[in-house]
This record gives C-alpha cells, structure tokens and sequence, in this order.
C-alpha cells in the first residue's frame, strides 16, 4: 500500500540517511508502544508482543520496503 512512497523516498534521501530515519520512526513507535503499555498496566511479554503486531503490520503495508 504505502510501499511505492516509501521506495521513492529511499531513493530521494539516499539508503544511509533513509536506513537512519527509519530506525529513529521504529524507536519512536516501540517507545510509544512501551509508555501506553506502562500507563495501562501492560506485561512486558504483551508488549513484546504488540510491537512485533507493528512490525508485522508495517511489513503488510509496505512500510518496510
């Protein structure tokens, strides 16, 4: 779905620059994941488990390309 912006986005930045954006949106999603997790009394194995859903997620939707 989301898979072709993010192809040409990737090729506008360059790899380097794309790869270190990425990792920072990822970190950022974990750390969102992990504070409404501890807000609402979330296990840790749960958590890992719904950051592994986004991970997931964001594979099928193409934001990983």
């Amino acid at each position: 779905m989301f898979a072709p912006i993010v192809v040409v986005v990737r090729r506008l930045m360059g790899d380097k620059r794309f790869i270190k954006l990425r990792g920072e949106a990822i970190a950022l999603h974990s750390q969102v994941i992990t504070n409404f997790c501890n807000r609402v009394g979330i296990d840790r194995t749960q958590r890992q488990n719904m950051i592994r859903m986004a991970r997931d997620n964001g594979k099928k939707l193409g934001l990983l390309a």
